[in-house]
């Protein structure tokens, strides 16, 4: 189903239509197979094909947003952010993503986590985007009941998101807050590679459920705060705002979601960034760091949001802005380091 979902567009051209059973003749004839040889075969296959659908592979050119399968509301956007690589993008968000596994480095290093892997039938090799990055080529059906999982060892983590955390700057010792927390992924991973003070914030704090024992499981120690709470302590010397986004950087895993996003549904999401922003800016103390991130591949939510912050907040500056893309192997992933004067 999901391959159907992140070729949606291609498979309704090939198919004839939007229709469950066009998406499928679609598939078939992607794939290259015959659909005379399932539609019909037998008592529990699909009926046979009317002479309509024997036509329906349709003779007219398809466009670059069909042909790719990207919301064509959303493909000046995309090409506007991304320029001349925008098609390869696009072409890669059609594939399913790869499992890939962050090593809690507070425990043990990538190559003796790679070997004790192989020992539990988990084949994995290092990746380029981050030192912690383990990317899955066998066994990921097994890594829930490994050892490794259930001692803390690995957590699942996509190679960008990691690649994100590493851009966090934080000395051993201070204070971080993760001001979007949900269940966790990045104050973990920073939490990974350096001792500090960590704190998690959400605005649901049913979302952070799961933290508490994911934390245990690391062996770090993590302290839920409310916002109040977060603003009647001392300022912190990093920030970390993992903001909700359109998550158009995730949709080989969320390919529904593609289809389900609206112009007013990014116009809100792009409104509430700023409004998180705003928030989270005054917990920052003065020579410290305000780390934006989102997991968007859309200018509108990355470079523009924090064009429009530094705008009103001058205090702030840019010391690291990074765009990862598909193309580098990981979700597509944005993050913003700014410093406080």
């Amino acid at each position: 189903m999901f391959d159907v979902l992140r070729r949606k567009q291609s498979l309704a051209s090939l198919g004839g239509d939007e229709t469950g059973r066009a998406l499928l003749l679609g598939y078939i004839r992607s794939n290259g197979q015959d659909p005379e040889s399932i539609f019909g075969a037998h008592k529990y296959a699909p009926s046979e094909l009317t002479e309509a659908e024997r036509i329906s592979c349709r003779s007219v050119q398809v466009h670059n947003d069909e042909a790719v399968d990207f919301p064509d509301w959303l493909w000046p956007d995309l090409l506007r952010s991304h320029g001349g690589r925008t098609q390869a993008i696009a072409q890669a968000m059609r594939n399913r993503a790869p499992v890939h596994l962050r090593v809690n480095l507070a425990k043990l290093s990538r190559e003796k986590a790679i070997i004790s892997l192989a020992d539990q039938g988990i084949i994995g090799e290092a990746h380029a985007l981050s030192p912690s990055a383990v990317q899955v080529l066998e066994g990921a059906r097994k890594i829930r009941n490994s050892t490794s999982y259930l001692n803390g060892e690995v957590e699942l983590q996509d190679a960008s998101s990691q690649a994100v955390a590493d851009l966090v700057p934080l000395q051993q010792g201070e204070r971080l807050l993760d001001f979007c927390a949900g269940a966790g992924g990045k104050v973990l991973a920073v939490a990974g590679r350096v001792a500090g003070k960590f704190f998690a914030h959400d605005v649901d704090p049913r979302r952070m459920t799961d933290l508490p024992v994911r934390a245990s499981r690391a062996g770090a120690y993590i302290t839920q705060v409310s916002f109040e709470e977060a603003k009647q302590g001392p300022q912190f010397d990093t920030v970390l705002v993992d903001a909700p986004c359109s998550g158009s950087g995730s949709w080989r895993r969320d390919p529904q979601g593609k289809w389900l996003l609206t112009k007013d549904k990014l116009d809100r999401v792009v409104a509430l960034q700023k409004e998180i922003l705003e928030r989270a800016a005054g917990l920052v103390r003065p020579q410290g760091h305000l780390v934006y991130a989102t997991c968007s591949l859309l200018e509108c939510e990355n470079e523009l949001q924090v064009k429009e912050f530094l705008n009103r907040n001058t205090a702030f500056s840019v010391t690291v802005e990074r765009q990862f893309t598909p193309l580098a192997g990981g979700d597509g992933f944005y993050c913003s380091v700014l410093r406080r004067q």
